[in-house]
Parts: structure tokens; C-alpha cells; sequence
């Protein structure tokens, strides 16, 4: 993680399954207002093809995706408004 720019929240999802981490996303980048960044924490390894999905097709950046001793770290900015 870039520690020189801290996200603007932490999204704690470890220890839940496909869908709840994707599903309890959605509803924190609504949230969210755009280019504010958000860092997501799983446990699940499908979080890596699911959140990556889910940026592209919202429109989000996914600005860093890292896996450590099995948690995976995601760092997401929401998209600015149209």
C-alpha cells in the first residue's frame, strides 16, 4: 500500500463469501463521493476477479490489488461524475 496517500475509508469484509463483500462495496461507493478512495480487506480469493469486475464495469479505478498471507487488499477511487 501506498502509505503516502491514506484512503478516504476502510471497507473491513474479511471472513465474509461471494457476495457479501462485492454486494457491502456497492453500497459503500454510493456512498462515496467521486474520486474519494476506499480500501477494501477480504479473505475470500474470489474477491480478486469479483471486485476487479465490478470496478470495470461500474467505471471505478482499481488503483492497487495486493494478497498477503491470504487477505487480499484492494484500493479503489469511485469514478468522477458524469
Amino acid at each position: 500500500m501506498n502509505a503516502a496517500v491514506d484512503p478516504d475509508g476502510t471497507l473491513d469484509a474479511r471472513g465474509l463469501f461471494c457476495p457479501e463483500p462485492v454486494m457491502m462495496l456497492h453500497n459503500r461507493v454510493r456512498d462515496m463521493s467521486p474520486g474519494q478512495e476506499l480500501l477494501v480487506l477480504a479473505t475470500d480469493p474470489s474477491t480478486q476477479r469479483d471486485i476487479a469486475r465490478f470496478c470495470e464495469f461500474l467505471g471505478h479505478a482499481l488503483l492497487e490489488s495486493t494478497e498477503v498471507d491470504g487477505e487480499f487488499r484492494f484500493r479503489i477511487r469511485k469514478k468522477q461524475a458524469a
